[in-house]
């Protein structure tokens, strides 16, 4: 069931959306070659335990769509490098020099959540990696400006899907935004392109987590034997953009930003 916040939940979280963006920040600044992926989630729960805050991913359980396992998620952040469209888990390994690096975190403060991604480029990469990455972040907000009062779920897929056209890259399908509030994942969907269908009609108080993930080749992916990890079927390279917003009378306000 999709239910409107209230200004004071929509508040809350707000708060937790703020110490989302001070974790992306803060693994920005930490994001270089040789730094593993390990540091910077301990680096990630530290903070947004000092803040106040849970860690929403810490122990999730995904049942089949979010991961294959019945295994809860070790991680405070999802960790996704190149050719890995999200969910990585954390571990040991060293970023390195020319990889892209998906970074998606979530807090909850007093039961309320927050959720944001980027995809971060380690010193130099090709153009058409950066053009990737550019075009999925500008997908993004293509997406937020759709989220108005009287437009519909499916605008928010098109114009994304725009996007995606316009430079030929594949959408990630399997995987879309969702609904969030006192549930990390809540109705309604946000596929990521046109479906048929013109979905939920937006109204003031709906707070979506709105996620596109481009590919540059094919649209397909598998979930790897750590039951997480999802990576493009072909190989190639991935890209991630999320924020967490809310639907309002003056239009979108995005929640995850400092």
């Amino acid at each position: 069931m999709v239910t409107r916040k209230s200004r004071r939940e929509i508040e809350q979280m707000r708060r937790a959306g703020r110490i989302v963006a001070e974790v992306l920040a803060l693994v920005e600044g930490e994001l270089k070659p040789g730094v593993t992926t390990g540091y910077l989630d301990r680096l990630a729960e530290q903070h947004i335990r000092e803040a106040g805050a849970i860690p929403s991913f810490k122990g999730y359980l995904g049942g089949g769509r979010y991961g294959k396992g019945p295994a809860a998620y070790p991680g405070s952040l999802c960790v996704s490098i190149d050719d890995e469209v999200v969910h990585g888990i954390p571990a040991e390994r060293p970023v390195r020099e020319g990889q892209i690096v998906g970074i998606d975190a979530g807090a909850a403060v007093g039961g309320w959540h927050g959720d944001a991604a980027r995809t971060f480029v380690v010193g130099t990469v090709a153009p058409a990696v950066e053009d990737l990455v550019a075009a999925t972040r500008l997908a993004l907000m293509a997406g937020i400006a759709a989220a108005v009062p009287g437009n519909h779920i499916g605008d928010i897929g098109a114009a994304i899907e725009d996007i995606a056209v316009a430079h030929g890259y594949g959408i990630v399908r399997p995987f879309t935004g969702h609904g969030i509030g006192t549930q990390m994942h809540e109705a309604p969907n946000v596929p990521n392109y046109r479906t048929g269908s013109r979905g939920l009609r937006l109204e003031p108080g709906i707070c979506l987590a709105i996620e596109p993930m481009f590919t540059l080749g094919g649209h397909e992916v598998q979930v790897m034997p750590d039951h997480w990890t999802v990576v493009t079927v072909d190989g190639s390279l991935a890209a991630h953009f999320e924020h967490t917003i809310a639907v309002t009378e003056n239009g979108p306000e995005i929640l995850t930003t400092v």
